[in-house]
């Protein structure tokens, strides 16, 4: 690449075959001729998700690809992601595009305001639901919801989890050289050390669908869930600061 990007872009996807054509099409569709930017996809699984990456890879060089056979966590797979991105904006969007790329110039304003991290948010007023998750989806989310701010706080973000959150350089550097979970908590953990570590968060609303395809399992899932939140409540106050951009080198 012949300069820094504007953005950087990381996609988790654990077995998503059916999925990363179109989600890597519609990425570059919108942002060729827009800014410089990077995609970075963290491939885990067993399926063809890798080698559908590598034939886009070989097609443009904007692409970069970090494949493993084995399920790491989407937390893992974001560090990894994050080890990578040289972008003056780095974030990360689901392989599954619940968030369409478009709803990126609602955030970038928010950045442009001085904001150091600015979250895409399904609980706000003018957040969209083109499609909502099934009632006993939405029970379980209002339910972690409750636990979520009883045990860690965060009582003025409505949704940690909507998987499109873009940060500042050196902010999710520093952040991200000290995050330690490897599953779905890694959300909360990482607006949870950015809260203590005084930087400005925005919530945003965005256009979200969803694909009913859920890979948490729902009582397993959720009880390493909870787990995983006890460890940020009484761990993550006292994680090692880690020398700014030091992170965890990937796989």
């Amino acid at each position: 690449m012949s300069q820094t990007p504007q953005l950087s872009l990381i996609v988790p996807a654990y077995n998503e075959a059916k999925k990363i054509d179109h989600t890597l099409s519609a990425l570059r569709d919108w942002l060729t001729g827009r800014m410089e930017y990077e995609i970075i996809v963290c491939a885990d699984g067993t399926d063809a998700t890798a080698e559908l990456v590598a034939e886009q890879q070989n097609a443009d060089g904007r692409i970069q690809l970090v494949a493993s056979r084995e399920r790491g966590g989407k937390g893992r797979a974001i560090r990894q992601g994050m080890a990578r991105a040289q972008g003056d904006i780095i974030g990360f969007l689901d392989a599954d595009y619940k968030v369409p790329i478009e709803e990126y110039e609602k955030l970038l304003f928010w950045l442009d305001e001085g904001f150091d991290i600015v979250i895409g948010s399904r609980g706000l007023a003018e957040s969209v639901i083109d499609v909502p998750q099934r009632f006993y989806r939405q029970l379980g989310s209002r339910l972690f919801g409750l636990a979520m701010h009883s045990l860690v706080g965060l009582r003025d973000i409505r949704d940690t989890q909507c998987g499109f959150k873009f940060f500042r350089n050196q902010v999710a550097r520093d952040l991200f050289a000290r995050q330690r979970i490897d599953g779905y908590m890694f959300d909360v953990e990482v607006l949870y050390l950015a809260r203590l570590s005084g930087y400005r968060i925005k919530e945003v609303g965005v256009r979200w669908r969803d694909d009913d395809d859920s890979r948490l399992q729902l009582i397993s899932g959720n009880w390493r869930n909870m787990i995983d939140l006890f460890r940020i409540r009484f761990n993550s106050a006292r994680v090692e600061d880690a020398p700014l951009g030091c992170l965890e080198e990937a796989a």
